[in-house]
């Protein structure tokens, strides 16, 4: 299929489903779902809900709102709670799954309440083949994932998104701050904050791609290969190490592989993974 064909697809499986309450994050991909269904459904057959809470990045809700506003569409915050969840906190590797079915159940109660027959989620083609455990909650919950069934890729949705003058076209993807932890390490709103609070520094110094992952006391820093130098070098090393330590890091590294989308994943062994997905 061309991605013409895709979109084209996209746009109907939207015209069946009617009128949808889309998770909305702000991110490049469903911000671009969410466009697609206000310009194919109208404004009034569409709810934007963002999820709020402390493991979500800070600089994230401003800018989901500011999209949705922009586009007519009727914003709402939710709180999924998923730090009420020992399944979740614990951080075994099928955290994923537990925070994400609370946030379904939300979505569900929420379009009952305002009377919208469907949920969808912004999960792409690539996404499925990602060791993803909350696509399995997704499934679970019968939620649809319109990008994904019309086989629209990342870059796909990006480029489509430049097209469509989406200021998310070319933005960093920016998951759920309890990735940054290790597996079997507590999620705690500290540890949390910490992490917000460090990439938001990097943010400040002009990186753009990078992870702040939380090791207890070490903070290993994740940066694309090409900032290596720059975050090594003088002054920016030295003001990073002194950030970071301040918000409590005893010790601060840089990982030389570099920037990686998921490496803690890399721990995981093959039967690890089949057992968090329930397979």
């Amino acid at each position: 299929m061309t991605q013409k064909d895709k979109l084209q697809s996209l746009q109907g499986i939207l015209r069946d489903l009617g009128q949808v309450v889309v998770a909305y994050s702000g991110g490049v991909d469903s911000t671009f779902l969410l466009k697609t269904a206000v310009d194919t459904l109208g404004a009034d057959n569409v709810l934007a809900c963002t999820s709020i809470g402390p493991a979500e990045p800070g600089n994230q809700y401003e800018r989901a709102r500011k999209a949705a506003e922009s586009m007519g569409v009727e914003f709402m915050v939710v709180e999924a709670g998923e730090m009420e969840d020992p399944k979740f906190t614990a951080n075994n590797p099928d955290r994923c799954f537990h925070c994400k079915s609370r946030l379904c159940h939300r979505l569900l109660d929420v379009a009952q309440e305002r009377g919208f027959e469907h949920v969808v989620f912004g999960t792409n083609h690539d996404d499925l083949d990602d060791f993803r455990p909350g696509n399995q909650a997704i499934k679970t919950f019968g939620i649809r994932s319109p990008l994904a069934e019309a086989g629209l890729t990342k870059e796909e949705i990006r480029q489509l998104s430049r097209q469509a003058g989406l200021a998310t076209a070319d933005q960093p993807a920016s998951p759920c701050l309890a990735s940054r932890i290790p597996y079997g390490l507590e999620v705690t709103e500290k540890r949390l904050r910490q992490i917000d609070e460090a990439e938001a520094f990097l943010r400040s110094l002009g990186f753009v791609e990078f992870r702040v992952r939380h090791h207890d006391p070490i903070a290993r820093i994740e940066v694309r290969s090409q900032d290596i130098a720059r975050i090594t070098a003088e002054p920016v090393r030295s003001q990073v190490v002194e950030e970071l330590k301040s918000l409590g890091f005893q010790f601060v590294t840089i990982d030389l592989q570099g920037f990686r989308s998921g490496s803690l994943n890399e721990t995981l062994s093959a039967q690890q993974k089949k057992a968090s997905l329930g397979v």
